[in-house]
C-alpha cells in the first residue's frame, strides 16, 4: 500500500486555473512530472541487476509515449490530464523483477519507486509551486504588454 502526504493541492488548482491558456497549464505539469519522475528513473538505474551486456541498468528512463501493446492497456481519462511514464525499455526488465522458471526474481524498481515516493511527491509540490508561480508572472507581464499596445 502507498501512503504519502500531500498538501496544498487547492491553492495550486486555482492558481493553475490563473493561466489563460490550456497548453500553458499541461507545459507546467509535463516539466514538474519529468522532473520528478527522473529520481525514480536514476534510482532504478543505480539498483538495477548488472549483466554481461550492461543494458538493463542503463534501460531506465522518463517519457509521455508508450509502446502501442502499453497504449492499448492504460486507460486515458481527459484532455485536461498529463501523463508522464518512467519505467524500462528493456523487455528483460519485467523478467528480471519478477522473475521466471529460469532464474528468481531481482526486484529493483519497486525498491526503487519505496525510496523515492515520497521525495517525488515532495519534489512535484515544490516544483509546483515554483513554475505556477513563474507561469502566472510570464502572464501577468504578456497581459501587460498587449494593454499598452496601442
Amino acid at each position: 500500500m502507498i501512503k504519502v502526504t500531500f498538501t496544498g493541492g487547492r491553492d495550486l488548482e486555482e492558481a493553475l486555473k490563473a493561466l489563460s491558456k490550456h497548453t500553458a497549464r499541461k507545459g507546467v505539469a509535463r516539466r514538474v512530472l519529468k522532473r520528478a519522475a527522473k529520481l525514480f528513473a536514476d534510482r532504478a538505474n543505480a539498483l538495477a541487476p548488472r549483466g554481461e551486456e550492461g543494458v538493463l541498468e542503463e534501460s531506465y528512463g522518463v517519457g509521455t509515449k508508450l509502446t502501442k501493446r502499453q497504449t492499448q492497456k492504460a486507460r486515458r481519462e481527459g484532455r485536461d490530464d498529463v501523463f508522464m511514464y518512467a519505467g524500462t525499455s528493456d523487455p528483460a526488465g519485467l523478467q528480471q523483477e519478477f522473475g521466471n522458471a529460469r532464474h528468481s526474481a531481482q526486484p529493483h524498481a519497486r525498491p526503487a519507486w519505496d525510496a523515492t515516493q515520497q521525495a517525488i511527491f515532495d519534489q512535484i509540490q515544490s516544483d509546483m509551486t515554483a513554475e505556477v508561480s513563474k507561469a502566472v508572472a510570464r502572464a501577468e507581464r504578456k497581459a501587460a504588454r498587449a494593454a499598452r499596445k496601442p
